[in-house]
């Protein structure tokens, strides 16, 4: 029986080869690249003195399932810009988060920090498409590519002035991502296979990373105290998913985050 992940990557191959149909290759390749060169804002928004905090806009997740009823993404996106987020991650996915592309535009139109096009990049169609809707930066998955394809697909983004998430889930992983020259690392507490959140798995591997590139820390991060922890470890961003999702207050969430002030 395949896992979440393959069933995921499986589904995304189709719903790419089903959009190339509508809008071919060729002219989402040509309309990326006639737009502004991208700036590398994600890399710089993470790469401040004190730990940033990239905050997510999604509507369900595998994992959990809904997790909102109500999805007014880009106030959501507003509320975030205001509370003090360094930058915005957005689910494109559709099937199992809800997501849509067009949620990314119209956030990425409305806010001025930068924003992660989150989904399963197993197609450089897909960096192109996150170019054209306002993304700064794009989510490379190590264990759903062959490294070649994380190289070229890293060097595809980079050359279009954006940035590149290079998610591991282990140190295996962790090798292939500082092979191929990655220079933002993120590590998932959660096992994408299973579901499984191991809160330590980040901080096992920040060592491994290094600090010759950015470390983000994924998944399973809800209190201050978790912070404290990542902060020792220098980790230099998290992104916080369902707990910023669930919090009425944004901006009181973020707050505690932070400061632990309750």
């Amino acid at each position: 029986m395949p896992d979440i992940l393959e069933t995921i990557a499986a589904a995304t191959r189709k719903r790419v080869e089903k959009e190339k149909a509508e809008v071919s290759l060729d002219q989402v390749k040509a309309q990326a690249e006639a737009m502004p060169m991208g700036n590398h804002s994600f890399y710089q928004a993470l790469a401040k003195p004190d730990i940033s905090f990239i905050c997510e806009c999604k509507q369900a997740s595998p994992s959990k399932g809904q997790i909102v009823d109500v999805f007014p993404y880009v106030d959501i996106a507003k509320d975030y810009e205001q509370a003090g987020a360094d930058a915005i991650s957005v689910l494109t996915e559709p099937q199992w988060f809800k997501g849509k592309l067009d949620y990314l535009q119209e956030i990425s139109s409305t806010v001025s920090i930068p924003c992660l096009r989150k989904d399963f990049t197993i197609d450089p169609y897909m960096i192109y498409q996150a170019k054209m809707y306002g993304a700064s930066a794009v989510l490379l998955i190590v264990s759903i590519l062959d490294p070649d394809e994380i190289k070229a697909y890293f060097e595809l983004a980079e050359s279009l002035g954006m940035d590149a998430l290079v998610e591991c889930h282990d140190e295996k992983e962790v090798e292939i991502a500082k092979a191929v020259g990655a220079k933002i690392i993120g590590v998932n507490n959660r096992n994408l296979r299973n579901f499984s959140v191991d809160s330590t798995n980040c901080l096992r591997l920040r060592q491994q990373v290094g600090t010759d590139c950015l470390f983000v820390a994924e998944s399973g991060v809800k209190n201050h105290v978790d912070i404290q922890k990542l902060e020792d470890a220098q980790v230099n961003a998290v992104l916080i998913g369902e707990t910023m999702m669930k919090a009425p207050d944004k901006k009181a969430m973020l707050e505690r985050l932070k400061y632990g002030q309750d």
